[in-house]
């Protein structure tokens, strides 16, 4: 991973932690019911997730209790804005605005000299079958303080009255009393500790829940879509809920979301855009077995494209080179059928979504379609940033080169 993180394109906007945000990230982990990390330096995203204590931990959902209980971290202001890099619902970047945006100024006041655990609670308590995803509707967000910060500014302000009360301010005992809890916990008088909860509606996502599910519930007709066949699986045993159930690499999914609008294929302009020479040149690295010159310069170079390209078997040939040959033969004859000569996790990757969606659904439908068929390596990156460091690491060195080019320069 070092030359991604030397390109900037590995987890490059973690905030670092060290001194007395490691004492406060620790005693919100212990108010969240989690176990505290004994790291003294890592790093944290816009949720406060840290890749360094989930490898402590060998969890890296160490922030939930169960997928059905996800929870967050504010201990610094900067977090406003930053990436959530192992988000667990597609959604959770938008919710982290949300906190921002309502209680920004609130937040930069608290983490002066404290910190906020977040609960994302969709009043389910334990999910029990694949299908109680569809009980997911509105998330309350609610926070909570660490030191229980607000009943300390209650007993402050207490103190104050009594101090006020009288001949009170004369009572030694009293004056001790405050200035205790002036040094523990400051002068909390005239701050404001409230932050009110927050409601976040959901429409369509993905949920990390059951091993990866998308639920499409704005469309004709709710369609859940599995990455895991087990759950797959359980999930077409139901009878009680009316939805469409697919499991990611049945290729009939593909036909369905077609047919529903949310996707489309328009071949013949896909073959001039910049995706199709990235699945293209990729579809290539692929079926080269071996090479005399560096990934790189072939994929950059023309003519060592050429070169390589009558190089390989004639059956790989037509894999990579299958949907221009498709469209030349059309222009004479509507007698070839695009199955007989388009590989079909190439003609997948070619697929859009539906140019009528809004901005917020294409992103997750781009995030579905680069993993029916992730041929892409920019959208892949774009979309799915964990599956992209894991197919990052079998790659050809040489190849690896190239991705981080092509990505550097599409950034």
């Amino acid at each position: 991973m070092q030359k991604l993180k030397e390109a900037n394109l590995y987890r490059s906007e973690l905030i670092p932690v060290s001194g007395k945000l490691v004492e406060r990230y620790n005693r919100c982990l212990k108010t969240l019911g989690f176990k505290e990390t004994k790291l003294k330096f890592f790093s944290v995203d816009g949720v406060g997730w840290s890749p360094e204590v989930a490898e402590e931990m060998k969890d890296v959902h160490y922030l939930n209790h169960g997928d059905a209980n996800p929870h967050g971290i504010i201990i610094s202001p900067l977090q406003k804005g930053k990436p959530v890099y192992l988000p667990f619902h597609s959604f959770d970047r938008e919710m982290m605005q949300h906190i921002f945006r309502t209680h920004g100024r609130k937040i930069n006041d608290i983490t002066r000299d404290s910190a906020i655990c977040i609960d994302f609670d969709q009043d389910i308590d334990v999910f029990y079958e694949p299908l109680d995803i569809l009980k997911y509707d509105d998330v309350s967000i609610t926070f909570r303080l660490i030191d229980n910060l607000e009943d300390k500014q209650k007993e402050q302000l207490r103190l104050v009255d009594k101090f006020n009360a009288g001949n009170n301010f004369i009572d030694e005992n009293i004056h001790q009393e405050l200035l205790d809890s002036a040094r523990t916990y400051g002068d909390l008088r005239h701050r404001d500790l409230k932050l009110h909860s927050l409601h976040f509606s959901t429409g369509s996502f993905y949920t990390r829940a059951f091993d990866g599910v998308y639920l499409l519930r704005d469309f004709i007709k709710t369609i859940v879509v599995f990455e895991s066949k087990d759950y797959y699986k359980e999930a077409i045993k139901d009878t009680i809920h009316d939805v469409l159930i697919y499991h990611i690499e049945q290729p009939e999914l593909v036909e369905k979301l077609k047919n529903h609008i949310i996707i489309e294929c328009d071949l013949e302009y896909m073959v001039k855009t910049p995706n199709y020479e990235r699945i293209k040149k990729f579809e290539l690295y692929l079926n080269l077995k071996e090479s005399q010159h560096p990934i790189r310069e072939i994929l950059n170079s023309k003519s060592l494209f050429k070169s390589y390209l009558n190089k390989i078997d004639l059956k790989s040939r037509k894999r990579v080179m299958g949907v221009e040959l498709y469209l030349e033969k059309l222009e004479r004859s509507n007698a070839f059928k695009l199955e007989d000569m388009v590989d079909q996790s190439m003609y997948f990757a070619l697929h859009q979504p539906h140019s009528s969606l809004s901005a917020e659904h294409r992103d997750l439908i781009h995030k579905l379609l680069i993993n029916i068929a992730p041929k892409d390596i920019l959208f892949l990156y774009w979309y799915d940033k964990e599956q992209f460091y894991k197919n990052y690491e079998q790659w050809d060195d040489s190849f690896q080169d190239w991705v981080i080019e092509t990505i550097s320069n599409n950034i």
